[in-house]
């Protein structure tokens, strides 16, 4: 399939964070605009044409057509959530290979998603030369709010040397060859505190 000028678009979803700044729970299940985060996240990646689609953390609605798959252990971080996601290779029934082009990597509490998803399809169809797209914001790279080539995502997992558990993105992504897209208008803002969830509430009941 092809998505606005590329070979296939598939999503890695990562919701399985412990979220204890917001005093545990479920953050990707929290309201804002009259949606959970999850849902919001669900809507967007399936409006780009995402697939595969594969969500990393407990199961969070078993109706939602997604593959779900956990990190080993639970809990350990995105570059085990990235490798648990990637472990099973798609294919067609004829045995051939139906791996995307592109994968969006995205955190589970990003209530902007919607445009986030739209700029990083667009940045992957204008591509020449790059491993990956990935906003910057404040000059600190939004590792999981960036579109990487599918094929440098796996080479950068069978290069790493570390365990995947506990490691960093920036461990794992940061020699890939990337195009910075500075995050001007804060969109990638994510939900940690009570304090930005509310925050983020108001912003989105403000607009018509």
């Amino acid at each position: 399939m092809t998505v606005s000028g590329v070979s296939g678009i598939g999503a890695i979803l990562l919701v399985g964070g412990r979220s204890r700044r917001m005093g545990g729970g479920i953050k990707p299940l929290l309201e804002v605009g009259g949606n959970t985060l999850f849902a919001r996240s669900i809507a967007a990646l399936t409006d780009a044409g995402c697939a595969p689609l594969t969500v990393v953390g407990p199961v969070l609605d078993a109706a939602v057509p997604v593959r779900w798959v956990r990190e080993d252990p639970p809990f350990s971080g995105p570059v085990a959530g990235i490798e648990a996601a990637l472990a099973g290779e798609s294919s067609a029934s004829d045995g051939a290979p139906t791996e995307p082009e592109w994968t969006l990597l995205l955190a589970g509490d990003l209530p902007r998603v919607g445009p986030i998803v739209s700029r990083l399809v667009a940045s992957a169809a204008s591509a020449s030369g790059v491993d990956a797209h990935v906003f910057t914001a404040d000059g600190h790279p939004q590792w999981l709010a960036g579109i990487y080539r599918t094929t440098a995502l796996r080479a950068a997992l069978a290069a790493f040397t570390g365990e995947y558990a506990g490691a960093s993105c920036r461990a794992l992504l940061g020699g890939l060859a990337i195009s910075w897209i500075p995050d001007e208008d804060g969109i990638t803002a994510d939900i940690d505190t009570p304090a930005d969830l509310a925050r983020i509430r108001a912003e989105l009941e403000e607009k018509p």
